[in-house]
């Protein structure tokens, strides 16, 4: 269960949905996301949930059960990894911080249990402790909580820093990189210390709404577990090669599908960033459906309204649409069905395996 908001002045929340515990706005989204951007305010991500994997094995064992490097981490590093199906589908994907004798996981609201289900199954005999942080708050910036609230800032337990969208080593880039990707932080502090009564930080003034959040995702290209993943994505699909999955360490589980799709094919959709039409002023709810022509070819997966863009949204489509193709989204408002215009900018791109060798021929 979700901790009660931070700040309830104000607070409007979706109706439904996975991020419905937290306030989506405090009354005036766009000017929540300029000061997000600028660096003056925080979003109260108290829904995200963390598990903390403490032992002396728990590098070298998370090396083998995930899709990432753990060794040679030193406190303050911040990654990310999934676990893949034996097939190579994604199952979960989450955020890592580094702390002095343990790796924080930040999971999307509701999947934690399913990580620490699998992990617990995989342990056997390593030296591992697992520990649901129920105590712990998250708030995500796009600065550190020191330049938001200055001197008199919450004590950070850990912080995790987005690296996106520098390749990480052992990565694969499956797209160009986003025009003017903004810096994100998610700081673990302790429940308990963020509500301290009179403390400088609970000001209204201070906070964000979660839709300035995702409109800074979704324009960062940024994927998520709740939002862009399926009982089919591999992560190819979504860029996730670029910080999620080491492509050069040793074996696990997926790893065939990972270096198949990598060496020889290519992903059988592709994440892109949607441009809306705007004038009809109807906001394209998520799971919208959008259309090359009369054929469906996707999913809307995220959207919101970005301060400078407008309406944007993210949606995975079939791989065989160019890339250049106007779109249509089309959705239904009570009994009305609204189409809007789509324009693409391109997240995910095929990958060009070079010139393929001529099969040999028999001679008779």
């Amino acid at each position: 269960m979700s901790p009660a908001p931070l700040i309830t002045h104000r607070a409007i929340h979706e109706e439904s949905g996975p991020d419905a515990a937290v306030p989506a706005h405090y009354g005036a989204p766009l000017r929540e996301q300029r000061r997000l951007v600028a660096g003056t305010a925080v979003v109260d991500l108290g829904h995200l949930e963390v598990l903390e994997v403490r032992g002396d094995d728990r590098a070298t064992w998370l090396t083998t059960v995930t899709s990432q490097v753990f060794t040679d981490r030193t406190e303050g590093d911040s990654f990310e990894a999934c676990v893949l199906s034996p097939q190579g589908r994604v199952e979960s994907l989450f955020q890592v911080a580094t702390g002095p004798e343990s790796f924080f996981l930040i999971t999307d609201p509701g999947t934690r249990e399913r990580l620490h289900d699998y992990l617990a199954l995989m342990t056997f005999a390593n030296r591992i402790e697992l520990v649901e942080r129920d105590d712990l708050h998250v708030l995500g910036s796009c600065a550190p909580l020191a330049t938001v609230f200055g001197e008199e800032s919450p004590t950070p337990t850990a912080t995790w820093v987005q690296a996106w969208p520098e390749v990480a080593p052992g990565g694969v880039a499956y797209g160009p990189d986003p025009d003017f990707p903004e810096p994100w932080h998610l700081t673990l502090v302790s429940d308990a210390e963020l509500r301290t009564p009179g403390a400088p930080w609970r000001k209204p003034e201070f906070f964000a709404g979660l839709w300035a959040a995702e409109a800074v995702r979704i324009v960062n290209h940024r994927p998520r577990l709740v939002r862009e993943v399926d009982e089919k994505t591999i992560p190819h699909e979504l860029d996730l090669l670029r910080t999620a999955v080491h492509t050069n360490k040793g074996c696990y589980r997926g790893q065939e599908t990972v270096a198949k799709v990598l060496n020889l094919g290519q992903p059988p959709r592709r994440l892109v960033r949607l441009h809306l039409d705007g004038s009809q002023d109807m906001p394209a709810p998520v799971g919208a459906e959008v259309f090359f022509g009369t054929k469906k070819v996707g999913t809307l997966t995220s959207s919101a309204l970005h301060a400078d863009e407008g309406p944007v949204a993210l949606a995975v489509l079939k791989r065989t649409v160019p890339h250049d193709a106007a779109l249509i989204v089309a959705f239904e408002v009570g009994e009305a069905s609204v189409k809007l215009d789509a324009s693409q900018v391109t997240v995910v791109t095929e990958r060009d395996h070079g010139e393929r060798p001529k099969a040999a021929q028999l001679r008779r």
